[in-house]
């Protein structure tokens, strides 16, 4: 991609800026007195930057207030709400990794999770793959998730290969060859992160399609 630059006082950059399986970053603004939904994230940590204005989140049951510079954060499964207390605006920059569909839970005050929904990709400032045939949509992600597990028995065989001899060479205090084996290990894990990214990719485009969103 093209080196941009975002700045969050130019109004066309409040929006979604990168949408990818690994990682979903945006400005978002809230008008004053504005309360988000309740909600988790399955799967995504997420981070929050305030940028202008202040905010209270909830996280867990705890109240803290953020103002301009200051930053927080939310684990997995962590309920999380925030409600604008500034008399302007206030503009954060966020983002949550992974981004996987369904990206969030909705939570009851008392943590009651609202059941599994899907989302349509323009949520995400993401077009919706309408042209494809789902059929052929859902086969290309039974395809990648197939290429995964054949990735994640290659990376479990590789471990199992080395593992005594990076011991070995662990025990010898020889770095060169620990490094040597190192380096043999982490091609299996690396091709099993590349074949796990293009499935989620995958499911990503799959989901909308596939059933009642919103």
């Amino acid at each position: 991609m093209s080196f941009q630059i975002f700045d969050y006082r130019n109004e066309d950059h409040i929006k979604n800026l990168l949408v990818t399986p690994n990682i979903r970053s945006r400005f978002l603004r809230m008008e004053p007195g504005q309360v988000a939904g309740r909600h988790s994230h399955d799967l995504g940590h997420e981070i929050f930057l305030i940028l202008q204005g202040s905010c209270i989140f909830d996280i867990g049951g705890e109240e803290q207030e953020l103002h301009a510079g200051q930053l927080c954060l939310t684990l997995p499964d962590e309920i999380h709400q925030v409600r604008v207390t500034s008399d302007e605006p206030m503009i954060m920059y966020l983002s949550v990794t992974p981004h996987i569909q369904p990206t969030h839970t909705g939570r009851d005050p008392d943590g009651t999770r609202h059941p599994t929904a899907f989302q349509p990709s323009s949520s995400y400032d993401v077009e919706t793959d309408s042209e494809t045939p789902v059929d052929e949509l859902i086969d290309t992600f039974v395809d990648a998730a197939s290429a995964f597990a054949q990735a994640a028995r290659y990376n479990a065989d590789l471990q199992i290969k080395y593992k005594g001899q990076l011991k070995a060479a662990l025990a010898d205090g020889d770095e060169e060859k620990a490094g040597a084996i190192r380096e043999q290990m982490w091609q299996g894990v690396y091709q099993s992160h590349k074949t796990i990214t293009a499935m989620d990719e995958l499911w990503n485009d799959l989901t909308p399609r596939a059933g009642k969103v919103g």
